[in-house]
């Protein structure tokens, strides 16, 4: 590939251009092509957003060095006690010990079974950045766009883009770059069960979003007609939209109709019962749509697969450990339903070829936001991520755990300013890097799916066989 070219490209990424005009390019010059390839064993991968900015310094915790953590966080209550943590020995820490919260006794299972593991300090970032390359922030090099701000860095995790908005996200251009390897397959490469997801958002590829468990894979996408005359109004309905065709927009909202279509037809005559039981969680429900569709992978033709879920409520700016709807009862949905999509492949014979992480935000302050009750937490940067699957390295951390310390080495910012904002030793562009490698994209693709990870020292962080 050529200069002209990859900068193209990295501009493209960047939403340079619009999602709409840049497909056209796209057709035009052949710049993102369809892979002439055989995919081989069926891979999956799955991404478990938590939104709103979940507080990784209550999730995953010091147990040997726990007064680090409580000289800071226990005075205003927002301190776990370490007798309630559920201990860890991750392999890379020579026996020093951590803790998951205690509400993630199900994530504590599947990490000492060594088919967990923890991506430490993760986030956005435009190159590595030091404490006094942030602070000094020469020529704007060392700050992402609109740091700490909620829409921006969902995009920007979503996109591994840090440096501008994205129309993209990376798992979209994974469908882009491998968007033949399915074949004819009546649905789509990408699938969210939480809404149009710009995680899964393509250039030139679909993406398809569906209901969760509450509604049968039969029933997500039904086209109502009954009565009489329902198959001629159905072949007036397909006659109609065969109309101006020649117009891209036009096409392009008949083509999305179509590939329903297809999809409800294949959904609506194959077998999707599963019978790993599933908490009657928002994200319970999710992730066993996400089970049903796996099993359909043979029947479908489906050899590479990528899903979006989502659970929201981790903006904690007060009652973080308190109220009804707190970090802690949030932890306590996420840890069964990770474990109970876990063992559905292994129902279904596939847990080596299913991956599964969390994505959030942003981590949240050391430095805790008021007292008592009403405790939370703000905005901050690097965060923890888990990591799940029978491939996965397990039973380890990854990254590098910050030094806890306010207006410590990892901590932004200095002085009385300083709150516990930890800087990231480890981006989001080599973490989802790591994810595309193991999923099947090919090496002369992951300049244009991730365009800026030659800016970091490593594009594979060896969490994944």
């Amino acid at each position: 590939m050529d200069k002209s070219r990859r900068d193209f490209l990295r501009q493209a990424g960047c939403g340079a251009v619009s999602a709409a005009a840049l497909a056209a390019t796209v057709n035009r010059f052949g710049l993102i092509t369809s892979l002439a390839q055989s995919a081989g064993n069926y891979r999956a991968l799955v991404c478990i957003f938590l939104s709103g900015g979940n507080d990784g310094n209550n999730m995953v915790i010091p147990y040997d060095n726990y007064s680090a953590y409580s000289s800071v966080r226990q005075s205003a209550g927002l301190a776990i006690s370490q007798a309630s943590l559920l201990q860890i020995s991750p392999i890379s820490q020579g026996g020093v010990k951590f803790g998951f919260n205690p509400n993630m006794l199900e994530v504590q299972t599947l990490f000492n079974s060594q088919k967990l593991a923890v991506l430490c300090n993760v986030g956005t970032l435009l190159q590595p950045t030091t404490k006094a390359q942030y602070q000094t922030n020469t020529g704007g090099a060392y700050r992402p766009y609109q740091l700490f701000s909620h829409s921006d860095q969902v995009t920007q995790q979503q996109a591994s883009i840090s440096n501008n908005p994205s129309q993209t996200g990376w798992g979209g251009r994974i469908c882009d770059a491998m968007n033949g390897v399915n074949g004819n397959a009546p649905l789509p490469m990408g699938i969210s069960i939480a809404g149009t997801s710009l995680f899964i958002t393509g250039f030139v590829t679909s993406q398809l979003a569906i209901a969760d468990s509450n509604t049968s894979l039969a029933n997500v996408l039904n086209l109502t007609m009954s009565g009489t005359g329902t198959t001629a109004r159905r072949t007036a309905y397909d006659q109609i939209r065969a109309f101006d065709n020649q117009f891209l927009l036009i096409k392009r909202t008949s083509d999305t109709v179509t590939q329903a279509l297809t999809a409800d037809d294949a959904l609506s005559t194959t077998n999707s019962t599963i019978s790993t039981v599933f908490p009657n969680t928002s994200i319970g429900r999710q992730l066993l749509q996400v089970a049903r569709l796996i099993k359909l992978r043979t029947a479908l033709g489906l050899s590479r697969q990528i899903f979006f879920v989502q659970l929201g409520g981790f903006d904690t700016h007060t009652n973080q450990v308190a109220a009804a709807n707190s970090q802690n009862t949030l932890l306590a949905q996420l840890s069964p339903a990770m474990k109970a999509f876990y063992d559905a492949t292994v129902e279904l014979t596939i847990q080596d070829s299913v991956t599964t992480f969390t994505l959030s935000d942003f981590g949240r302050t050391f430095q805790p936001a008021g007292s008592g009750a009403g405790v939370g937490t703000d905005h901050a940067w690097g965060n923890h991520s888990l990591i799940m699957g029978g491939a996965v390295h397990g039973g380890d951390f990854y990254g590098t755990y910050p030094t806890l310390a306010l207006n410590g080495p990892d901590d932004t910012d200095s002085g009385s300013s300083a709150r516990g904002r930890w800087i990231p030793t480890t981006s989001i562009d080599q973490f989802s890097a790591t994810l595309a490698t193991w999923y099947g994209l090919p090496a002369n693709q992951q300049a244009a799916v991730f365009p800026y990870l030659y800016r970091f020292p490593t594009s594979n962080l060896g969490f994944l066989a």
